[in-house]
């Protein structure tokens, strides 16, 4: 039984107008979705709110800017692509700068709005908060990990970060990634790829689950590092495997045994592995919570 979905969803709310969008929509709704998450353990361990609300404002600002810089650095294209006639096949970052703010129109990396993170996390840790660095790391995991599936759900809708041609039976077609013919396509022109978006959405709700269980049943918090090793050993390599059946999302990929996106997923998971190492060997700290 063919089961392909033929996917013509299109990004826009308003028709004719770019932004607002489901991207937008989407991307928002996992920011407000860990903002809930955090909000109720901090209550649970009596941290004011203000400190919350100050936590919210370097996540939102760091994930935004580092994930943003890092697909413009990481992935590119760093300048504009000319045809034979010299017309612009492919828009360059570097060679329109502004279309760098362009976040509505999708393209961000979780690598670098990794680092981001950890940089403006560190910063809040001294400035803000005054809690231990890892204590903060460890309350952003799973609240981090249910933000990253709405932003793939965004990617689903902006036909983004396709998967290689299959033959599964739940394939998906994507009518505006694949067809080039300005007059338009039929569906039986149109291959059918995996659906890495759904994918990784799909993985990043279950180490959400995850997360959640070790933080509310396991009182894995009290253990410092054990959330946040655990985190980045779950999702960077869930993202390094579901990589090995997604489209490239450069001309190098095509030419490398590991892509990109693996590349650059391993030192987290490594650095996963450490940190959860350490924290398995730590002494659990007091609940002070009741």
């Amino acid at each position: 039984m063919n089961l392909v979905i033929n996917w013509d969803v299109s990004p826009e709310i308003i028709d004719g107008y770019r932004t607002p969008n489901l991207y937008g929509l989407l991307f928002v709704s996992g920011l407000i979705i860990g903002y809930f998450v955090i909000k109720r353990m901090f209550k649970k361990e009596n941290v004011k709110e203000n400190v919350l609300d100050k936590l919210v404002m370097y996540v939102v600002i760091a994930t935004i800017v580092g994930a943003r810089l890092g697909h413009v650095l990481f992935y590119g294209p760093y300048f504009d692509t000319l045809d034979s006639y010299g017309n612009v096949t492919e828009r360059g970052y570097f060679s329109h700068p502004l279309d760098i703010i362009k976040v509505w129109e999708g393209g961000l990396a979780s690598h670098g709005g990794a680092i981001a993170l950890l940089i403006a996390l560190w910063i809040f840790t001294k400035k803000v908060s005054f809690k231990p660095f890892m204590w903060v790391l460890d309350r952003l995991s799973a609240p981090i990990a249910i933000a990253a599936c709405f932003i793939r759900l965004g990617n689903l809708v902006n036909s983004e970060i396709v998967g290689d041609v299959t033959t599964v039976p739940w394939g998906f077609r994507f009518m505006f990634n694949d067809c080039t013919n300005p007059g338009g396509c039929s569906w039986s022109e149109i291959p059918v790829r995996h659906p890495a978006q759904l994918y990784e959405a799909i993985c990043y709700v279950i180490i959400f689950a995850v997360l959640m269980f070790m933080y509310w049943k396991r009182s894995a918090w009290r253990k410092p590092g054990l959330l946040f090793g655990t985190f980045l050993i779950l999702l960077f390599t869930a993202r390094f495997f579901v990589e090995f059946i997604k489209l490239g999302q450069t001309d190098r990929d095509a030419h490398l045994a590991l892509n990109t996106g693996q590349m650059l997923s391993i030192p987290f998971v490594l650095a996963g592995i450490y940190i959860l190492l350490k924290a398995i060997k730590k002494t659990p700290i007091e609940d002070k919570s009741h």
